[in-house]
């Protein structure tokens, strides 16, 4: 809302000592005028007009008066004049009646919303891949099921005109294949973990990322606050603990978490330097990602697996699971692609230390989630260096600002 005055107007007050003299004499007139500086240390808002305000008064005592004089009463007649100064001025005043703040709660509650439902995304897809893994234990296709079911969903989408379809060109996908080979391994390696192991160990030990991310940035010549480095021993000495702990420890459980990791940080890495400049986004960014990491996952997991154990396995996990195995398998794909998309779109509302405490939430509710559903033992010793490798991880988010 916007107040301007148009016009604005200065008064001249005289007292007529002519008709009734009271005063003995007729006193000296004074004058003072308030100049355009002596608005400039108003407020604005409280200011219609920068013209000078001319004021006159006859008034013993004020001004020049002989204030020695004994004080006698006042003209009772005042006339009072008004005169429209000439060269108005316009002065807009914006008046806000709580618009940024509904604006920020809005953008609080968009925000809760988009971690909530992030969390639960994710912590839903855990349950089903493992699931399927333990009863179909071939992590090749269900890693390519899951970018599968992503990539059709995003091609219907377009097709239905439920979402805007991008804009791409030579350039984009030249600049997205080293993202998506990234991706790829990332993607493969971990659900390799999580058929070996429980899924809050794999968990655990992707929560030591950061500590990849600051190993590879550094070999890449970035330097970083001595706060980072600190950051890392927790997540470090965390990690160790829980591994060592861990009752159900597997070699390539643990291998595969670990490559999970390292690819995922040249995954960010090349999506940083690659996509700069580049129009797609958000949702469609990881829809055409899903979809150039699903062309160069299927030729590597027919090699790896092959059609016929996957029909095998197949007919053995319906004949002990029933009709609910197939459920399975198309909830964890559908989720997978989902929890992922979401997340890339929260990229685009919140910033990246907001994402890094959001993350770092997200790998605490898979972990007591799985731990609650699946039944896992687990010795207080593991549940430490888990507290303490998810607490460095909040500490490294904090201090890489």
């Amino acid at each position: 809302m916007a107040f301007s005055a148009g016009q604005s107007y200065a008064f001249s007050t005289n007292f007529d000592p002519l008709q009734q003299n009271l005063w003995g004499s007729k006193p000296p007139i004074s004058s003072f005028s308030i100049k355009d500086n002596d608005f400039k240390q108003c407020d604005k808002h409280n200011i219609l007009s920068k013209k000078p305000l001319y004021i006159s008064a006859v008034l013993s005592g004020f001004g020049h008066a002989d204030e020695s004089k004994e004080f006698k009463s006042r003209d009772p007649l005042v006339q009072c004049n008004a005169y429209e100064a000439s060269q108005p001025q316009s002065i807009p005043i914006d008046i806000e009646f709580g618009q940024e703040a509904q604006a920020a709660a809005t953008q609080k509650l968009k925000i809760g919303l988009y971690f909530a439902t992030w969390w639960a995304l994710n912590v839903v897809f855990n349950i089903y891949n493992k699931k399927v893994l333990n009863a179909f234990p071939f992590p090749w296709l269900t890693s390519t099921l899951s970018l599968a079911a992503g990539s059709l969903m995003m091609l219907v989408s377009w097709a239905t005109k439920i979402a805007e379809t991008p804009k791409t060109d030579f350039d984009f996908w030249k600049a997205l294949f080293p993202v998506a080979v990234a991706h790829t391994i990332g993607h493969v390696a971990a659900t390799v973990s999580m058929s070996k192991v429980a899924v809050s160990f794999t968990h655990i030990i992707k929560s030591g990322e950061p500590a990849f991310s600051v190993l590879v940035s550094r070999l890449l010549g970035e330097t970083f606050p001595l706060p980072v480095y600190l950051s890392l021993l927790p997540i470090i000495g965390g990690c160790g603990l829980a591994a060592i702990t861990e009752l159900n420890f597997n070699l390539i459980g643990f291998m595969g978490a670990m490559i999970s990791n390292l690819a995922f940080v040249f995954r960010n890495i090349f999506s940083k330097k690659g996509m700069k400049g580049k129009s797609v986004g958000g949702m469609n960014y990881y829809a055409c990602l899903s979809m150039m990491s699903l062309m160069i996952l299927i030729p590597f997991a027919i090699a790896v697996e092959g059609p016929q154990v996957w029909a095998l396995g197949w007919q053995n996990a319906v004949s002990q699971i029933g009709p609910n195995f197939i459920w399975w398998v198309v909830a964890q794909s559908v989720f997978y692609h989902l929890y992922n998309q979401v997340s890339y779109m929260s990229l685009n509302e919140i910033s990246p230390l907001t994402f890094s405490i959001g993350n770092t939430m997200k790998r605490i509710s898979v972990i007591v989630s799985s731990i609650i559903i699946f039944q896992i033992p687990i010795q207080p010793i593991n549940a430490l260096g888990a507290t303490i490798a998810i607490l460095g991880t909040f500490l490294y988010s904090q201090a890489k600002q």
